[in-house]
């Protein structure tokens, strides 16, 4: 039986708020650009993330790649951090063209901010889908195939929506809510869709990865490529693997001592060895595999949490005032033309601001905390609202009721 890895990695680093207080509001309309010291220094953390993990990863991928032609695999990446990329890690930027120069990877589509658009403002939604469709076509010389929302956020609607805008597939969560009985190693037709394919994320072999891979305490450790090739090898259902993991797995989050880039370099060798095994990126996955069933997914999934919701967003009343407030604003801010205004409203579109206000608790809540600069998540709704505030202030100077 023929089995693919599809291996899509997901680059995003946000323009996080800098401590920005009341007193700030109405005088100081500058929201990110913390001192390089401070915790929310976007420049800071933008240079450890790649140093640690996209020069490093992007080195040992580019030897991969061209050591052999049938390893392949697919990345997003977001408009917030290619910007930052292009300000303060030239070389990091110039290492993903050198990936996609090779001809084996593909770029995902998705939102240039990183947002929740999709959710309160079609147009604003499409305006960024088509922004970061540009960029990309700019920095790297592609045009997306196939899409995917912001955290995997999918339902029936985004697979509607991406058929209509002529995607050939969309990723999601295989989540078990969703699927039952079904395998997420297959691909699916998304419901009232003719055309158009659904991946599904294999969280539980994407998670062995990047969540337990350095974990000494977990029975499976340590995680070979060997003994992970010929686990896929051994399942009997499934022709499609699809592995979804962020990029800072390999380096920042499992840092290089746990043996990761080894496992990565590994990898393509023990996999391609047998007969019948292959590398695919989403839309050559798209294109070899047909629909072995149709979804159904009216509410909304997501990669997050252990809900596989938008509670990780949208929990709690501090992340829904805050980011309803924001999108009230919506035409008035478009109406000013002034085109600083509309890119910092864009900047706090960022789901990642509403991520940082989430109140969960246990393993959730230890998750949030640690990729969060804030030491609460009521600091974050502050500085958020504090920046909110300000944004209405500049309005008012464009002679705009607020």
């Amino acid at each position: 039986m023929n089995k693919a890895i599809v291996l899509y990695l997901h680059v995003h680093q946000p323009y996080r708020i800098r401590h920005y207080t009341v007193f700030d509001s109405g005088v100081n309309h500058d929201y990110f650009d913390a001192k390089f010291e401070d915790q929310t220094s976007n420049e800071r953390i933008l240079k450890k993330v790649a140093e640690k993990s996209y020069i490093p990863t992007n080195e040992h991928l580019l030897k991969l790649l061209q050591a052999n032609s049938e390893f392949k695999l697919s990345l997003s990446i977001t408009g917030t951090v290619i910007e930052q990329l292009q300000k303060w890690a030239p070389e990091a930027l110039q290492s993903f063209q050198a990936l996609t120069a090779t001809g084996q990877v593909e770029i995902v589509a998705e939102t240039y901010h990183h947002s929740l658009a999709f959710f309160y403002s079609m147009p604003e939604f499409e305006m960024q889908v088509d922004m970061h469709r540009r960029k990309v076509e700019e920095i790297f010389g592609q045009t997306p195939k196939v899409f995917r929302n912001t955290e995997l956020s999918y339902n029936n609607d985004v697979a509607l929506w991406a058929e209509r805008a002529g995607y050939k597939g969309v990723l999601a969560e295989g989540w078990d809510k969703v699927l039952g009985w079904r395998s997420p190693n297959f691909v699916y037709r998304p419901a009232y869709t003719d055309n158009i394919k659904l991946l599904l994320k294999s969280y539980k072999l994407s998670d062995d990865i990047a969540f337990r891979f350095g974990d000494h305490d977990w029975v499976e450790w340590p995680l070979t490529a060997d003994k992970f090739s010929h686990w896929i090898s051994e399942d009997p259902n499934g022709t499609n693997y699809n592995l979804f993991m962020d990029y800072e797995t390999f380096g920042e989050h499992q840092w290089s001592e746990s043996g990761i880039f080894d496992f990565l370099n590994f990898l393509p060798t023990e996999w391609l060895k047998t007969k019948g095994h292959s590398f695919l990126t989403v839309s050559e996955a798209c294109d070899n595999f047909e629909p072995v069933d149709e979804l159904d997914i009216k509410d909304t999934i997501t990669w997050a949490d252990t809900e596989r919701d938008l509670s990780a967003w949208l929990g709690n009343s501090m992340q829904t005032t805050a980011i309803r407030a924001l999108y009230d604003l919506e035409d008035r801010i478009i109406g000013t033309n002034d085109l600083v205004l509309i890119d910092d409203w864009r900047r706090l579109q960022t789901s990642d601001h509403f991520y940082y206000m989430c109140t969960k608790w246990f393993n959730d809540g230890d998750i949030h905390a640690y990729f969060s600069p804030y030491d609460t998540p009521y600091e974050a709704y502050i500085n958020f609202m504090n920046s909110f505030h300000d944004i209405k202030f500049r309005l008012s100077g464009h002679g705009v009721d607020v």
